[in-house]
């Protein structure tokens, strides 16, 4: 395991817990990441994510908490299991669990999918 690796997901997960998603979007994230949510469709690119990222930000009408309820990392692969609890203008009321499975290259994440039923 990357000791490097390690700290920079539990930086990006410390960021996220602070509410600094868009802060923590620019820093780790490389000009050429790919994001999806479940089976929908693959978002390419780091402005085109970073502009779903916004949307979901400016979205947020109540932020009730998040917990990061267990991290493992192998190799350039790492799995957060997370605990979201908000309000989302689009979205409605959302308490669930989500496991982000995100793939680093050269400490940025060049692939990232989100695993959640709700």
């Amino acid at each position: 395991m990357s000791q490097d690796l390690r700290t920079n997901v539990d930086q990006l997960n410390q960021m996220v817990l602070e509410g600094k998603i868009l802060d923590a979007f620019d820093k780790f994230y490389a000009p050429e990441v790919k994001m999806q949510d479940n089976d929908y469709p693959v978002r390419d690119g780091f402005d085109i994510n970073r502009e779903y990222e916004v949307a979901f930000v400016e979205g947020l009408t109540e932020f009730r908490g998040a917990k990061v309820l267990s991290t493992i990392i192998s190799d350039d692969v790492a799995a957060t299991e997370w605990w979201f609890d908000y309000t989302h203008k689009d979205y409605g009321v959302r308490n669930y669990k989500q496991v982000s499975v995100q793939r680093w290259k050269n400490g940025k994440i060049v692939e990232e999918k989100f695993y959640y039923n709700n």
